[in-house]
């Protein structure tokens, strides 16, 4: 199953969502004793998306926040770090020095927020049914290297793994494998509608209007310990009525979605606590490999010989994002700046000779394509001003076009575009999550681009390597055959912006180092 659709999540302070907001009325308040936090998401039933909240169909940051706030899995990511903990579980481990088998017991007495026993059949049953289901929509891939799991003695669960993977344990740690209760969630079906049956630390309450009001659950048994008792989500149309409602004092705080021009503004405010920190967050394009114009590689290493980097996150972003060399973000063990390396500084004339090596005609026509929709207002500049870069230079004459984001995902998978802007955030911290996805046989990007050394020998080598220092020979290697070939090319690497107004506690606590919010930090002081 091809990761094809909502697995692009919105860079936090920086771009939009996929979803479009429900309006919310002016002035309107929550109770005193309810945290409210805005957001440019909505969540609501429609005709293309019947089941918004079962994990099994959802494989989206903005959804997959509610969910690690309302199921639990069996690890989860720490509050700092990146090596998952216990959560559902009592413990996990490798079973085997080949991390092909993966063992998880579960602790004692969890129950779902219904009442019904938790168990390791109820995982059991979790696990299968996504893979059972394997909506196109949903998050399938992350677990399709299970070969069996089975319950075994001592409440415990065994995962025997077709190929060694070191990173099935982060893979556990996301909603793609939150536990369900068999009475709500068939095993051959969705559940329509908005209601979700989970054993984490909150429950929704109500799902209307644009809102999500979730409460503190009672019979929730797990490491977390939520600060508050009840949060709403609440979604606005657009960042500027989103920036309005906070400084208006409506809602409480902010982490999705504002623009970099709202993000200085806020920094000057003496009532607004706004926290930043480095996102794993990426912007990259795309090359169609069989398209003629994006075909050869020396055009492509010509794109990237171009490309401005510093003016883009300066005079697009205000410095609101970071130049990004590699497709493994900054942060991460393994990344290498394999562009810079490969290409230094901005430079025409080492651009010209790449083109006359190959035999290239100047000036070459491309076409780059962005989505309208759903990174946000900035996108546009950003391409006009990429454009910009690569036609001062004489060697290219580029046009830009857009669509819609429910176009333009079906355009860019379907082969339409030649190069096309796309977005990434980590399901999990490790530069695994920055490689297989782009590079390996089941690719989201649905690419014609393959590279046997990558797919056949570099990621099983790193899969298999339980500590991950010991992957980052191979990663490096990955990071240099994608800077000389350039399947595509990492342009900058976000920043998490949180706003929140004063007296809100936990704020820096907020995000975690793969930006996931976490309510459970949040509270009032």
């Amino acid at each position: 199953m091809n990761r094809k659709t909502l697995v692009l999540p919105a860079l936090a302070g920086v771009m939009t969502t996929v979803l479009t907001a429900c309006g919310t009325q002016p002035g309107a308040r929550a109770d005193g004793d309810t945290l409210v936090v805005g957001t440019t998401d909505s969540f609501e039933v429609s005709a293309s998306t019947p089941a918004p909240f079962d994990p099994a169909a959802v494989y989206d940051t903005a959804t997959w926040n509610v969910f690690r706030s309302t199921f639990q899995t069996l690890l989860r990511l720490p509050r700092s770090g990146t090596l998952p903990e216990p959560e559902a579980a009592e413990k996990c481990g490798f079973t085997d020095t080949r991390n092909t088998h993966y063992r998880c017991t579960l602790r004692e007495g969890l129950t779902f927020s219904n009442g019904r026993d938790l168990t390791a059949a109820e995982v059991v049953h979790s696990i299968r049914r996504v893979l059972t289901i394997s909506d196109s929509h949903g998050p399938a891939a992350l677990l399709s290297n299970i070969k069996a799991i089975e319950t075994t003695p001592g409440n415990a669960v065994l995962f025997s793994l077709k190929k060694p993977d070191a990173t099935f344990p982060h893979k556990l740690a996301t909603p793609a494998a939150a536990i369900v209760d068999p009475e709500e969630y068939p095993a051959d079906a969705l559940r329509e509608g908005t209601e979700i049956t989970g054993s984490g630390p909150y429950v929704v309450d109500e799902v209307k209007d644009g809102r999500i009001r979730l409460s503190a659950n009672p019979r929730y048994q797990g490491g977390l310990k939520p600060r508050t008792k009840s949060v709403e989500l609440r979604g606005y149309p657009d960042a500027d009525q989103l920036e309005q409602a906070l400084t208006r004092g409506e809602i409480d705080l902010v982490t999705r979605t504002l623009a970099p021009d709202q993000i200085e503004r806020l920094r000057e405010r003496d009532d607004i606590d706004l926290q930043e920190t480095t996102s794993q967050s990426i912007r990259y394009l795309v090359f169609n490999t069989d398209a003629p114009s994006a075909r050869t590689k020396a055009v492509r290493q010509a794109v990237a010989q171009l490309v401005d980097r510093q003016a883009l996150v300066r005079d697009v972003y205000l410095r609101t994002a970071e130049p990004l060399h590699s497709i493994v973000p900054g942060g991460l063990p393994g990344h290498r700046a394999a562009f810079h390396t490969r290409y230094g500084e901005p430079d025409a004339k080492a651009a010209r000779r790449l083109l006359d090596e190959a035999g290239v005609d100047t000036p070459v026509k491309l076409t780059l394509s962005h989505t309208s929709d759903y990174y946000g207002p900035a996108t546009r500049d950003e391409f006009k001003a990429l454009a910009a870069q690569l036609n001062r230079s004489g060697l290219f004459r580029v046009s830009v076009t857009s669509a819609p984001w429910k176009e333009f995902r079906k355009a860019a998978v379907d082969g339409e575009y030649q190069v096309f802007g796309m977005g990434w955030s980590p399901d999990f911290p490790d530069a695994d999550n920055f490689v297989d996805p782009f590079f390996g046989e089941d690719n989201f990007l649905d690419s014609p681009y393959r590279n046997a050394e990558i797919t056949d020998r570099l990621i099983p080598r790193t899969r298999a390597a339980a500590e991950r220092d010991q992957a980052e020979r191979q990663f490096v290697r990955i990071q240099e055959i994608v800077a000389d070939e350039v399947p595509v090319l990492p342009l900058w690497q976000g920043k998490s912006h949180v706003a929140a107004r004063s007296g809100v506690t936990g704020v820096e606590w907020a995000l975690n180092s793969s930006s996931v919010l976490q309510l459970w930090e949040l509270g009032r002081g």
